[in-house]
């Protein structure tokens, strides 16, 4: 069975224990997540983030899912952050689980990177 499968209306991907949909609205890139976030699955994570070629990227990274995350987690955020900034976009994170965002806000990456209780209000610009 491959692991990788791809639909019209977006991607799906699943390696290991990382779930990772890809959709678009209103020209936002949507990041839908589920799973654990670590160094087994942080590539895929970082591949859907790539703004290579892309002017003013708009992304927001859909959280509820999203069971753990470690350093690998965190490091691939502000990587991606730096170059969605770079770009001239914005990057925006939605509805992390309690543990998700103990991380983030342990390492200060949520006085970094907005941080929106739901999906609807991340999707505001």
């Amino acid at each position: 069975m491959a692991e990788g499968r791809m639909t019209d209306t977006g991607q799906a991907e699943q390696v290991g224990g990382l779930s990772v949909v890809t959709t678009a609205t209103d020209g936002i890139r949507v990041l839908t997540l589920a799973g654990e976030i670590d160094h087994h699955t942080g590539d895929q994570l970082h591949r859907a983030l790539d703004v290579t070629d892309t002017a003013r990227p708009r992304i927001v990274i859909d959280m509820r899912q999203v069971t753990f995350m470690d350093s690998s987690g965190i490091n691939i955020l502000i990587a991606a952050y730096r170059s969605v900034t770079e770009a001239g976009g914005w990057l925006r994170l939605t509805a992390p689980t309690d543990s998700v965002l103990r991380v983030l806000q342990l390492v200060g990456v949520d006085d970094i990177i907005k941080c929106h209780p739901t999906l609807r209000e991340a999707l505001v610009p």
